[in-house]
């Protein structure tokens, strides 16, 4: 901007716009009337307007990103170089009053609106924090050589889960930055198993390989502020040689606003956001925390789930409660609730009509998780499909009723499932025999609906036997 203590403008056009092409007379004019007072700044030919002196090439657009202009024509009054006012399109009696030339563009039509500034191009603004400054990233940049493969570079380098990655170049992090108000450098906690302090920008980075659209990123951020609790015992999660992984069921408004399954096929393929956030948290548990396979993470075998494993609950029905009610919030409350589960079991029931046969051949099914005669060590998430849920209502049963019945069946004399009990070796400590034992803690069965509504399959996810107050308990995080 001019450096003069008095007063001067700034006008910013473009040649491809109209309405700049239209007052290239005022423009001409002006720039004889107030000479170096007035700076023109030219977006995309610094040979435009032909007859104005002055005229200064932003055809990298940096004025006119720091001055934040939307429109052009803008024009722009300054008093000791700082901004007073400004007027944008053309509207002749504003410029002649803006101006104190009361003659100016009298042959001209009065009015025309003004085009849409360069900087308002799609993916121009991230193109220009970046250009600019304005984006100030802490991690490294990789230089990738010319001759190598993006996305073999980025398997190569270790970052990736086995599936290819999208590459987290500067300008796809910034746009995922720009789905949460966080501040990338604010650190959101240490991530195990090595603990290392972890950034929304990393998170950010990983959300991007992982596949997520920006709108999906505060949902990430909740999943790790869930991780990180320490009731959810992710580093122990991490190191077991068990099946389980973390499983993410979200609720709230959140899941129409991103578009997220609950319904047919909601834990498996086709749905990208309950996908790519799954992924994500994995990514970050690896790519951050040092979690490989192999490394610090020696499951004896896994499971599918630990590539992804998220999905939404159905919240269809009022008159039932969701997990996040269940978990002591309300339900226009967005809410992601951790589990730390193995893979899906069945539970195939096409004939019950009524709630009583139908609990009875659920508890019959609850009983194999971990083991038959294992009781007490591993928590578990019963998935109620909605036709299973209508018969459940139609008998006047409500998500209480079907939990307490539940706990009811699943009661078993000790005797019967002690170690040795029916020639089987495995089984819970002989001292316990003459007791009355529960599959289930108090708090160790969750209840959710989820799938589509034709199908009567429900279906169980057991948890990490290391479940309760000794080991991982389930976790909710408001996003």
């Amino acid at each position: 901007m001019n450096t003069q203590s008095d007063k001067s403008y700034a006008l910013i056009v473009k040649k491809d716009c109209p309405t700049c092409a239209l007052i290239e007379p005022v423009i001409t004019r002006l720039a004889e009337i107030h000479g170096s007072t007035l700076e023109i700044y030219s977006q995309d030919d610094p040979d435009f307007p032909s007859g104005a002196t002055n005229v200064i090439d932003d055809s990298q657009l940096e004025f006119s990103y720091k001055q934040n202009i939307e429109v052009v024509p803008t024009l722009i009054s300054l008093e000791n170089n700082q901004e007073q006012s400004r007027i944008y399109g053309w509207d002749k009696s504003q410029w002649q009053e803006f101006t104190g030339h009361s003659d100016l563009g009298s042959d001209l039509t009065d009015f025309k609106p003004g085009c849409g500034s360069k900087t308002q191009d799609p993916g121009m603004d991230e193109v220009l924090a970046l250009r600019f400054g304005s984006a100030n990233f802490s991690a490294r940049e990789i230089d990738v050589a010319k001759s190598e493969d993006i996305m073999e570079a980025c398997y190569d380098r270790g970052w990736s889960d086995g599936l290819p990655v999208i590459p987290p170049t500067p300008i796809r992090v910034l746009k995922m930055l720009r789905g949460t108000d966080r501040e990338a450098n604010e650190i959101i906690g240490n991530i195990p198993p090595d603990n290392v302090p972890c950034s929304i920008e990393k998170l950010a980075i990983n959300a991007v390989m992982a596949g997520c659209k920006p709108e999906y990123f505060p949902v990430v951020i909740a999943s790790v502020e869930a991780a990180l609790q320490d009731r959810f015992c992710m580093h122990g999660l991490l190191c077991t040689t068990y099946f389980s992984s973390p499983v993410m069921i979200v609720n709230g408004p959140v899941v129409k606003q991103i578009g997220m399954n609950s319904g047919i096929n909601a834990l498996g393929q086709g749905n990208r956001a309950n996908a790519t956030i799954g992924r994500a948290l994995q990514l970050i548990i690896r790519n951050v925390g040092g979690g490989i396979p192999g490394g610090i993470d020696r499951a004896t075998m896994g499971n599918p789930g630990k590539y992804t494993y998220c999905f939404a609950e159905d919240e269809s029905d009022s008159n039932w409660n969701s997990l996040a009610i269940d978990r002591g919030f309300h339900r226009n409350d967005s809410v992601i609730s951790l589990f730390a589960g193995e893979g899906l079991q069945p539970i195939i029931d096409q004939q019950s009509r009524t709630p009583e046969s139908l609990a009875k051949s659920i508890a019959n099914s609850l009983r194999s998780v971990a083991n038959s005669k294992i009781f007490g060590l591993a928590d578990a998430i019963l998935l109620v499909c909605p036709e299973h849920r209508r018969v459940l209502q139609e008998g006047g049963w409500d998500k209480k009723k079907l939990r307490d019945t539940l706990y009811s069946e699943l009661a078993t004399p000790g005797s019967e499932i002690v170690r040795g009990a029916q020639g089987i070796a495995e089984g819970m400590p002989v001292a316990l025999k003459d007791k009355q034992l529960n599959k289930f803690r108090a708090d160790g069965l969750h209840i959710v609906t989820v799938g589509g509504t034709a199908g009567m399959f429900s279906a169980i996810i057991g948890g990490w036997v290391a479940s309760g107050e000794r080991g991982s308990q389930i976790v909710s995080q408001k996003i």
